[in-house]
């Protein structure tokens, strides 16, 4: 039995259920325990990715630095703040600003960015900032301008194959980071790939334990998709399968936490995001970036939503949901198991 699960005796009985079941047989406890706390409800996000500019050169991503053949660009902080408004109008309570590790988004652009959101939507718009690893001082700067969520995803919990998969960078100091954003008084996310060359079983259940320990308010987990131009272009596909158990078993280890269907279960499988609100996903994000620009956000191949508008796409999204016995949710929807004390 993992480490962490020796502890914690509630989390060695799930890992051993999760061990001994069938797919179907865990999917269907995850979705159980999902609906029993968070009801039909299925949160939506509205994502901007702002800028495909990268500063870093992670093995399996499709926007690395070295990636020369990528068509690079920027919004500019007025299109940025724009898209959220118009989010907001069309009902939109909670944005997500995504975008590499991109230095000319210098922390007081990103606070300017911060601030016209929050003014212009008086408040009530929830921002989730996703940028990477950044000191703590600007992760401070930042909550005080107005962000309210930050994701950071750890990827693997294998120290050794984080370390190869992200050029040198520590797990260490990611999960420092992520210590970092709780005690800025931020509700953290993270998550991690499922179907990584070099992983194994063993390391699916560490990462999921991971999640328990640190107690993250979010989770997302996405299947591995390989990018043909990167190091890892050859690597095989996993089948989505191992997405689904992993979504599942972190739903029972953290039942309180918001978990998206990601856009590459999608990508992988056309009914991928329906499976994974079926085993215990309860967040949709519409990519609401301009499909002139989104198109080049390629993290990894054949990407779904492409070349239609995410305000167009909220209609297939709520059809989506109803085939899963679930409703869309405009709201905030803050996690269950966040406390807004630092």
């Amino acid at each position: 039995m993992n480490k962490l699960a020796s502890s914690d005796p509630e989390a060695e009985a799930i890992v051993e259920f999760y061990r001994t079941v069938s797919t179907g047989a865990l999917v269907q406890r995850a979705d159980e325990v999902c609906r029993s706390i968070h009801g039909n409800k299925v949160w939506l996000r509205g994502l901007v990715e702002f800028s495909n500019y990268c500063s870093m050169d992670c093995q399996y991503c499709g926007i690395r630095h070295s990636n020369t053949n990528v068509e690079r660009y920027r919004l500019s902080p007025e299109q940025i703040v724009n898209l959220t408004v118009q989010g907001y109008e069309a009902g939109l309570r909670t944005f997500v600003l995504q975008g590499g590790e991109d230095p000319w988004f210098t922390a007081d652009r990103i606070s300017f960015i911060l601030d016209q959101i929050k003014t212009k939507t008086r408040g009530m718009a929830a921002v989730t900032l996703s940028l990477g690893l950044r000191p703590r001082s600007v992760f401070a700067q930042w909550k005080a301008a107005g962000a309210d969520r930050y994701l950071m995803r750890f990827e693997t919990s294998d120290p050794e194959l984080h370390r190869r998969l992200r050029c040198g960078a520590t797990l260490e100091r990611r999960l420092e980071a992520l210590e970092d954003l709780r005690d800025c008084g931020y509700e953290v996310g993270s998550g991690y790939l499922v179907g990584l060359p070099g992983e194994s079983e063993e390391t699916r259940i560490a990462n999921a334990l991971l999640c328990r320990e640190k107690k993250f308010d979010m989770v997302g987990i996405g299947p591995f998709i390989p990018h043909p131009e990167t190091p890892l272009g050859d690597a095989p596909q996993q089948p989505l399968e191992l997405a689904l158990r992993a979504t599942a078993l972190v739903r029972l280890l953290l039942p309180l936490a918001n978990m998206p269907a990601t856009t590459a279960a999608g990508s992988l499988d056309k009914q991928g995001r329906e499976k994974m609100m079926a085993a215990g996903a309860n967040v949709l994000m519409p990519n609401i970036t301009p499909e002139d620009f989104k198109k080049n956000y390629l993290l990894y191949p054949n990407k779904i939503c492409l070349d239609e508008s995410g305000f167009e796409c909220i209609n297939c999204l709520d059809i989506r949901t109803h085939l899963v016995r679930k409703n869309i949710d405009y709201a905030r929807g803050d996690s269950l198991s966040w406390s807004p004390e630092p």
